[in-house]
């Protein structure tokens, strides 16, 4: 989700933003940016922050997380959630400060309301992709993929494993076991960066989203018919499902004369589009 929503707009000004433990948090230097339109935002928050807050010893109402810089490179950044975002504006003269707020609260609101309705996180989703100019049956494989994939999520979660990093290796697990490659193995792969948030399933075509989605389907079902009591059990699992996935692209490839795994990307499909158009 982060990936997909990593820059909000307020009157023509980019936001940079972040899902970390399960809500947005926003780039203070950016919101600064926004309210004050001064041409050092860096500064003026170094000022605010020694006012508002270090003077005075409060608590910080900040975090350090990691977003992209301007060369691109992922820099650790001063954030806040939206409830300490409505504290910052406080602290910061401003006539943008209410059109702001109300801004802020849109935002809130919808994803309360993707929360309670996920059609309409699928909807944004949808919309997102076709901005990127993917085709709509591929769209459609991608959404399916993400609804296989929180269903996963939730059946882990139903055996006790809530960290990031389980996730991310029972993940690898699955793809291991159905392409022969870890995820990250897998960006290598299609020459991706590996230390970027590009999310890798964005960059698979209609059969390896296919066998992702079998993995990790396998898995969800063997989990909920043995309902694995260890991390080492869930892994055992993850390996299993993969395994499923695994021995049907074999045939897949068999079949086809070909492998399954390629090196296209996205943005060399997207490239091939412009090519066909200008011929």
């Amino acid at each position: 989700m982060a990936e997909k929503s990593a820059l909000v707009v307020f009157q023509d000004k980019k936001i940079r933003r972040i899902w970390y433990n399960q809500e947005w948090f926003y780039s203070v230097v950016d919101m600064v940016q926004v309210l004050t339109d001064s041409p050092t935002p860096r500064q003026y928050w170094g000022k605010v922050k020694d006012r508002e807050f270090i003077a005075l010893e409060l608590s910080p109402i900040w975090v350090q997380l990691k977003l992209p810089a301007e060369d691109g490179k992922l820099r650790f950044t001063d954030c806040v959630n939206t409830k300490n975002a409505f504290r910052l504006i406080q602290s910061i003269p401003s006539k943008k400060a209410e059109p702001f707020k109300q801004w802020l609260a849109q935002l809130a609101q919808d994803r309360i309301d993707e929360i309670e309705n996920p059609e309409l996180a699928q909807d944004r989703a949808k919309e997102y992709y076709e901005f990127k100019g993917y085709p709509k049956d591929w769209i459609d494989k991608r959404l399916r993929g993400i609804a296989i994939r929180q269903n996963l999520i939730d059946e882990w979660k139903e055996r006790g494993i809530e960290e990031k990093r389980d996730f991310a290796i029972l993940t690898a697990e699955i793809s291991k076991a159905t392409f022969g490659m870890t995820p990250l193995e897998y960006k290598e792969f299609k020459n991706l960066p590996k230390q970027s948030k590009t999310n890798l399933r964005d960059h698979m075509g209609d059969l390896e989203l296919i066998f992702t989605m079998l993995g990790e389907r396998m898995t969800t079902e063997i989990s909920q018919q043995e309902k694995p009591d260890t991390f080492d059990k869930s892994k055992d699992v993850a390996k299993r499902g993969g395994k499923v996935a695994g021995n049907a692209r074999i045939d897949a490839e068999k079949e086809l004369g070909r492998p399954v795994s390629t090196k296209q990307n996205y943005l060399s499909i997207k490239d091939k589009k412009k090519l066909k158009k200008q011929k």
